[in-house]
């Protein structure tokens, strides 16, 4: 083997967290490309946090190491406060989902940076339709075979976080259908969507060789699963959730996920490894549906409501949320079943008032509440 990715420990079980957030211009509610104006005001001091991201009309937030969702609550509070602050310098506002309802791609500009130049040259139109936005959670792990143990596990419940979140109903003017259309998008990709189980450690390095001598990726980072590895984080990385609407939700989502990994690890032997047409399934339904889809529940295999799955998940990772101080999270993550995901309150805004734009003013208002 040529390539044998190093796996850089990590504390077990800490957290990190990247959320993209939309700029729009504050008299049309359009994109807008200020991201360079932003990131010259806050690279010095900031720089670490908030960050360049493929197109120049959105910015990436991120935390650093958490020990649990209220760390990240207080790191990302603060670097979310002070972008708002920022692009209001910058003559723009921020938006939290993961498509904009009425911005046009072709009018977007790539970021200057020789590694999305390198990626629009190879994704073509795909990727100048690529103007979507997401949440990322890095869980650490100790050591590459634990990293995988997790990762095989946490695939079936990929659907579950996805149906949650769902913020992606519009593309370009257009009603899509779905309420994730973003991850319909990202599966147009080469070395995405959902991955194959890997089953070990050395297996995941086989891969990654075959990949690297035969000159398909450069680096890891090339791959673009909905989960996937992140040997130089030392973490496995959840790729699949929109952006949720409101910032409480996405400390949520933080605590759903780190508390699910720890469950995996520790239960691994009692938790089978989905098959990949099962989790499919799941995700179409997450995908077009959100929360009013139908799941085959990874646990009893058996069809039931998304959000009866859902609870069932929460119950089950109940004992692990308390030992992060997160069981109030469960009541957040009971909040955002009732409500349904964003990408259906967007649609009843629009039949309700029949414009976009305030769609976003409606779920801007409610992004702190």
């Amino acid at each position: 083997m040529d390539f044998f990715p190093e796996f850089h420990t990590s504390e077990p079980f800490t957290i990190g967290v990247e959320v993209e957030f939309q700029l729009l211009d504050p008299h049309t509610l359009d994109l807008t490309s200020k991201a360079p104006e932003i990131l010259a005001m806050t690279d010095r001091y900031h720089g670490d946090k908030i960050k360049k991201e493929f197109i120049q009309s959105m910015v990436e937030v991120t935390t650093g190491i958490c020990r649990d969702s209220r760390g990240v609550c207080m790191d990302m509070e603060a670097s979310v406060r002070l972008l708002e602050q920022t692009a209001l310098k910058a003559g723009c506002l921020i938006h939290a989902a993961s498509l904009h309802p009425f911005a046009m791609a072709c009018k977007q500009t790539v970021s200057d940076e020789e590694r999305y130049r390198d990626i629009l040259e190879e994704l073509q139109i795909v990727g100048r339709r690529l103007i979507t936005q997401g949440l990322h959670v890095h869980v650490g792990m100790t050591d590459g075979e634990t990293a995988i143990r997790v990762f095989d596990r946490m695939r079936s419940l990929l659907p579950h976080f996805l149906a949650l979140t769902a913020s992606s109903p519009f593309y370009q003017s257009e009603d899509t259908g779905l309420c994730s259309y973003r991850s319909k998008l990202f599966e147009a990709l080469p070395r995405s969507g959902m991955p194959e189980a890997l089953g070990s450690w050395s297996d995941y390095c086989s891969f990654v060789d075959l990949l690297t001598s035969a000159g398909v990726i450069k680096t890891t980072r090339d791959i673009w699963w909905d989960v996937r590895p992140h040997p130089e984080l030392g973490t496995v990385e959840i790729r699949i959730c929109d952006v949720p609407s409101k910032f409480r939700y996405i400390t949520a989502m933080a605590a759903l996920i780190q508390a699910a990994a720890m469950f995996l690890n520790e239960r691994a032997d009692d938790i089978a490894i989905e098959n990949r047409a099962i989790i499919n399934s799941n995700k179409w339904q997450a995908t077009r549906y959100g929360l009013e889809g139908s799941f085959v529940d990874p646990f009893t295999h058996t069809k039931i409501p998304a959000p009866d799955a859902i609870r069932e998940l929460v119950e089950r990772l109940q004992a692990y949320l308390d030992v992060f101080n997160a069981s109030d999270q469960a009541d957040t993550i009971e909040e955002m079943l009732e409500r349904g995901c964003s990408a259906n309150r967007q649609r009843r805004i629009y039949l309700q008032t029949g414009s976009f734009k305030e769609i976003i003013r409606k779920e801007r208002d409610k992004f702190w509440t």
